[in-house]
């Protein structure tokens, strides 16, 4: 009788075990999916897709095991420390910042949550790392700018497509810090070529009207737009106004020329904004932001529109050709 009243306890708490195996299982708590913030003055698709394209690449699925919250200043840089400070808030585990300006309002806003900058123009001078090699903070990623030596360079690959131009107006903002820089290599550049400089300033977009009526005024042969999130962010409008007055100008970035603009010569934003996605994979692994050196560009690109050069009535060198990264038919 005792044995089989073993017996019989025996099933029942086998079968008890065996019922709430699954309940157990179930009450296990979810892996936490991260949750990156992405700060941005104005919307760049094709930034914002280079950085989805480069989680893609290392495994992660959006809204599956990631998260990306998006915020767009709407070229609007008074509303950046709101939407940096939603993201703290937001307790995200990283913030993409994609310029300068944006970095910089993430990191007032935080000293704590990593961040990885895509396209920094100059991120010691700017005050976001302590150095190249070794950021030290909590501010780390990519840098745009391979140093002033580029606007000499851009000036040079101008003046070849344009070669009777002896006056270009350089449109360019004095309030970013790599422009002074910038600034003194186109002048020269100048020197050497020949070519008489005249500066025209742009710290906003509402500075630009008076800018192009600055430029207008200037008769110039050609036009040199220097790297800046303000000409960046009001890209069509420059290409637009360079069209409309007849000017073959130089554009740091592709960005320019995909809207119409005549040629370009710098680093490409996109391919930056993917290879962003590999410091988030790092931090996310237990990566410190302070021991990740900040990425110098290696690889430029000249891109040429032969659909804008033909209806300014130009005729791109071969040499030119041969050089291009990419033409636009």
């Amino acid at each position: 009788m005792t044995l089989r009243t073993v017996g019989l306890t025996g099933i029942i708490i086998l079968g008890l075990g065996i019922l709430t195996m699954p309940l157990a299982a179930h009450a296990q708590p979810a892996k936490k999916v991260p949750r990156i913030g992405y700060l941005s003055i104005a919307s760049a698709p094709d930034t914002h897709e280079g950085f989805r394209q480069g989680l893609q690449e290392l495994g992660y699925i959006e809204g599956q095991t990631i998260t990306i919250e998006v915020r767009y200043a709407a070229g609007k840089a008074d509303r950046l420390p709101d939407l940096a400070a939603e993201l703290v808030r937001l307790k995200v585990d990283a913030i993409v910042a994609v310029g300068t300006p944006d970095a910089l309002v993430a990191k007032k806003a935080t000293q704590t949550i990593p961040i990885i900058t895509v396209a920094s123009g100059d991120p010691v001078g700017s005050g976001l790392v302590a150095s190249l090699a070794r950021p030290g903070g909590n501010v780390t990623g990519l840098s745009s700018s391979p140093g002033p030596e580029m606007s000499g360079k851009q000036l040079e690959l101008l003046k070849e497509i344009v070669p009777e131009a002896t006056h270009v107006v350089v449109l360019a903002n004095p309030a970013n810090p790599p422009t002074a820089g910038s600034l003194r290599e186109a002048e020269r550049a100048a020197r050497s070529l020949g070519v008489q400089l005249r500066i025209v300033e742009a710290r906003g977009p509402n500075d630009l009207d008076g800018a192009f009526s600055t430029i207008k005024k200037e008769r110039a042969g050609a036009l040199l737009v220097i790297a800046d999130p303000v000409v960046v962010n009001n890209r069509s409008r420059i290409v637009a106004f360079a069209a409309n007055s007849r000017l073959p100008a130089m554009y740091p970035y592709s960005l320019f020329v995909g809207v119409g603009g005549l040629m370009s010569y710098g680093v490409n934003i996109p391919d930056l904004a993917r290879r962003a996605a590999t410091y988030v994979d790092k931090i996310l692994k237990g990566a410190k932001p302070a021991d990740l050196p900040v990425e110098q560009p290696t690889r430029f690109e000249l891109v040429v529109n032969l659909k804008t050069a033909k209806a300014l009535g130009l005729t791109i060198p071969q040499s030119i050709l041969i050089r291009a990264d990419h033409v636009i038919q």
